[in-house]
This record gives C-alpha cells, structure tokens and sequence, in this order.
C-alpha cells in the first residue's frame, strides 16, 4: 500500500511517499511534514523490533518530535535538539515488555528562512540535489558506514556487506541521545532528499541522481521512485519526502551548528552549545548598541551605560537561571491515526 502526503507553501514545495515494499507485509517507516512559518520541518524514521514494535518506535518518535518541537523555546536549532530528545526519550520509555529492544532511525530537515538544519540518527540519509549535482549530508550511523570511514572496506563492499544495516546509533536505544546536527545556507532551487535505507540500499546514487534531475510534479517523481525501489526488489519498506526551495527568505541571525568531524555528540552538549550562541549573539548586540548609544549621544552616556549594564546583568541571571536542572514532564502519546490532507496548513504524519 503506497501513502502520500504534500506540503506547498510560497517558499517551498515538499511531498512524501511511504510504501511495505515487495518482501515486507508491515510498514515500520513513517514520514512527518511539518509547516512552519519561515519553512517547515521534515523528518523520516525506520522503526526496528520485534512484535510490530519498529512501527511503534517510528510513529512515536515523529509525533514526539512535532509536538516537542513546536512547545520547546529558544533559537530553531536549540528547539530541534530538545525536541529530538523529547522523541528518544519518549521511545526509550516504551522499549519495554514485549517492545523491548525497539528503536528507530530518524533523519530531518528543518526549513528555516535562508538556512536547513539537517539532524540525522541511525542509517536513514539527507540528499541535496544542487547545480546537477548530488551530495549525501548526512553520515550513516552504522558498522559498515564506519569502516569505510576508516578505510577497512570500499563504498562497494559496503554496498553487499551482511552488516550493511546493523545500526551503531538508533532513537530509543539509549536514555541519552547522541546525533549528528550541523546547518546550511539555502539556494533557489535546493532539492532534499530524506529517504530510508529502503531507498538507498537498492538504488545507486547515480540513479538518485537522475530522478532528483527530473523536473516532474512531485506527485510523479515520488511514485516513480518507489517504483524503482520495487522493481529492484523492494526488499525493505521505502520511505522518502522531496523538498523544493521555490523562494529564499531572510536568513535567521543564529550560528549555524557544523558538523563533528568525529561523529554522533549527545544531545546534551549540543543543546548548551546552541543555547550559548544564542545568549551571546545577544550579549554581543547589547554591548554593540551601548557603545554606539555612548559615542553617538555623548551626554546621555551615563544614562546610557546604566541600561546597558543593567540589561547584561538581566542577561547574566537568566543564563545562570537556565542552567539550573529543572524536572522534567513525563508523558506518552498516543499513536492515533492522522488524516492526510493535501496542502495542509496542519502538521501531517505519513504512515498507511
């Protein structure tokens, strides 16, 4: 049974497509389309366990890092670390009795005006397609993926290994999460690919390419892909969303968090990370418009410095406020089914 769902947008165009595959009777993907008001957030997940508990584990995973996401507070790439570890604590939780063991990949994109975000965990991969030319961003969480990192096996031999998708790193597997997060500024005419291995494992990057080249609906191109997954077998469940950048907008005033050369950081980390660049933007721009408040109404300096002061002293407190642990709410949500809708103003969750 194949699912779709599309997400348009004046900026932006994307569209998702889920299908068991030829070998699988149940589907443990899921897709999530997210509308946000400078873009929107896009993430696929590959569930795995026993009893059906690798469709649990994706679903849950999405649902908890939508409704996270959109109560969490900070800059965009602070609310995406905290809503990614939302979801893992959320499947991490449920990895009990009879679900015990389950976990699921989740690889994500987050439009935000000028700028993606990308956040991967597990196998499941981030393309971009741009000035006819494919590139992987994401880096696979996987034993086979790290030895050809490392020079032990060819890309080749990495494409036939029986470990191929033995994942080293999954949502849920552990209370703490570890990810990889790192951003990138936007061109007109950017195309992502989020997709499963059920994608990758079967179609080569040269063949990515040439449909990614296409200039077809995306409501053609999509179902064509799965096509082609199936008639290459279709041995695992496949899942991808394709998104357009049709217009550029302003980018946020944000650092973009980069890549770890040497692989997955915990969440923890880089939510401080991302925390402080934040505050010191901020703290920077304080000082900036005090300096220039000084110079420019030099008899007011006094006055001027006060504020400015007082306002870094407001600053202090709530970073060191912050900092302080805080308990945090436990809940589980339901896996209740969601309606697709084309061109939805409402967040849509792909699962057939």
């Amino acid at each position: 049974m194949v699912g779709e769902a599309s997400h348009v947008t004046p900026t932006l165009r994307a569209r998702a497509v889920t299908d068991a595959g030829r070998e699988r009777s149940l589907n443990e993907d899921a897709a999530l389309l997210v509308p946000l008001p400078t873009g929107g957030l896009f993430a696929v997940a590959d569930g795995m366990g026993g009893h059906a508990a690798g469709e649990v584990a994706s679903q849950l995973a999405l649902e908890e890092l939508r409704d996270a996401f959109e109560l969490a507070e900070g800059n965009t790439p602070s609310r995406l670390v905290r809503a990614l570890q939302a979801a893992n604590g959320a499947v991490h939780s449920q990895a009990v009795g009879n679900q015990a063991g389950m976990g699921t990949t989740l690889a994500a994109v987050l439009i935000d005006g000028g700028v993606a975000l990308v956040a991967n965990v597990g196998d499941s991969r981030v393309y971009l397609w741009r000035g006819r030319e494919l590139r992987q961003l994401s880096r696979d969480h996987s034993w086979v993926a790290e030895q050809v990192r490392k020079g032990f096996l060819t890309e080749q031999e990495g494409r036939s290994h029986a470990w191929r998708n033995v994942v080293s790193n999954a949502m849920g597997s552990e209370a703490a999460l570890s990810l990889d997060l790192f951003g990138i500024p936007l061109e007109r005419g950017d195309r992502f690919l989020i997709c499963s291995d059920g994608v990758t494992d079967v179609l080569s990057d040269e063949q990515l390419a040439e449909l990614l080249a296409r200039e077809d609906d995306l409501g053609i191109l999509l179902p064509d892909l799965v096509k082609l997954a199936n008639d290459h077998g279709g041995p695992d469940n496949i899942t991808a969303i394709v998104i357009d950048v049709t217009t550029l907008l302003a980018k946020p005033r944000y650092t973009l968090p980069v890549l770890h050369p040497n692989g997955p950081v915990a969440a923890a980390t880089l939510a401080r990370a991302t925390k402080r660049s934040s505050a010191a933007y901020v703290t920077l721009a304080v000082l900036y418009l005090t300096l220039l408040g000084m110079i420019v109404l030099p008899e007011y300096r006094n006055l001027i410095a006060l504020i400015g002061g007082g306002g870094l002293a407001v600053l202090l407190f709530s970073t060191v406020r912050a900092r302080r642990p805080r308990k945090g709410r436990g809940a589980t949500r339901s896996t209740a089914d969601i309606s697709l809708q084309e061109n939805s103003d409402e967040a849509t969750r792909l699962h057939p």
